[in-house]
């Protein structure tokens, strides 16, 4: 038997609670998976609250373990590339979605959907790190794939208080960047600028529906929010400037017009956590290992035990949890 977060529908309504699990219904759980991981930690992410409160469609399949991500040690494997003891992390291909995900003590996933955790990071700290960190370093890794230099001009980081914003602002700075963060709460400030921030943006200033070109301000930027706030990002983008684009806090719409991208040069570069190659991903998380700081991690981290998950993503959707929550599954 082993704890889960479990969400079940009744009268269209979700409902979250903590039950005991037998292990044989993983294999039933539509995983499917080669390897049985004994979960250390879990994260909250926004996907992870719009599904554990039932105000977006998320999940697909009916009772659901939620959790787009966990890192832990293999318990029994009969993948080739792992054994008992390795420590791993895992993070989307529809964990929490369309399969049983990580926010419980034990977790099935095939083999080709983990990789071995880099050496010098713990589990806990993988999971402080987690899908929003991973994904800032795939933001940071597009821009400069499309040629974003350090020395191009600032980098605009908007959601800077969430967990992308906030391991975006610490990567790009460390790689040099201006980075400018744009947040609605002035009073986080203070921290922006530690986790290296040059300057801060009110987000009432792009929040709002704006011209369609606008001053050329930016020379890139990593976009969390969507809808207006993204196409102000995009208006004032300097010519030839690109945006990453990885998140929809504010919403899914995207009121733009192609003047920046036809007039500037600009390009919208989509970033996808969920479904990226293999490759990419290992070469992301050596990036992490490498670079960030352990201080930096963190310092933008705070944990939970697993019977505080609901209330929590309750307080995560109303914007009043700042930084990356990890779940400690075992408290």
């Amino acid at each position: 038997m082993f704890k889960a977060l479990m969400l079940d529908k009744q009268d269209d309504r979700t409902v979250a609670s903590i039950q005991s699990i037998d292990e044989s219904r993983l294999a039933s759980s539509g995983n499917g998976g080669d390897v049985l991981v004994r979960v250390d930690f879990s994260t909250l992410n926004y996907k992870d609250g719009l599904a554990i409160t039932g105000k977006v469609p998320v999940v697909r399949t009916w009772p659901m373990v939620p959790g787009i991500d966990f890192a832990g040690v293999v318990e029994t494997s009969s993948h080739p590339e792992y054994k008992p003891g390795d420590a791993v992390v895992m993070n989307g291909w529809g964990a929490g979605e369309t399969h049983w995900g990580g926010l419980a003590q034990k977790a099935r996933v095939p083999g080709d959907h983990l990789i071995a955790l880099p050496a010098n990071i713990t589990t806990r700290q993988a999971m402080a790190v987690g899908t929003a960190g991973y994904t800032a370093m795939l933001c940071v890794q597009a821009l400069e794939k499309h040629g974003i230099g350090a020395k191009d001009g600032d980098v605009l980081v908007t959601g800077a208080n969430g967990g992308v914003g906030s391991f975006a602002i610490a990567m790009l700075a460390k790689r040099g960047y201006r980075v400018i963060a744009s947040t609605g709460r002035p009073e986080e400030a203070a921290r922006l600028r530690e986790l290296g921030a040059a300057d801060i943006v009110e987000r009432a200033t792009l929040s709002e529906p704006g011209k369609p070109l606008q001053k050329e301000r930016w020379a890139a930027a990593v976009d969390c929010v969507g809808s207006h706030t993204l196409a102000n990002v995009c208006a004032g983008l300097r010519y030839g400037g690109a945006v990453a684009a990885c998140g929809l806090a504010q919403g899914m719409d995207f009121p733009a017009t192609v003047a920046p991208f036809i007039l500037r040069g600009v390009a919208l570069l989509g970033v996808d956590s969920v479904y990226v190659p293999r490759e990419r991903r290992i070469a992301a998380w050596r990036a992490i290992a490498d670079e960030v700081p352990v201080a930096t991690i963190e310092s933008v981290a705070t944990a939970i035990p697993l019977a505080d998950a609901p209330e929590v993503a309750q307080r995560l959707l109303r914007g009043e949890v700042k930084g990356r929550v990890i779940v400690d599954v075992n408290a």
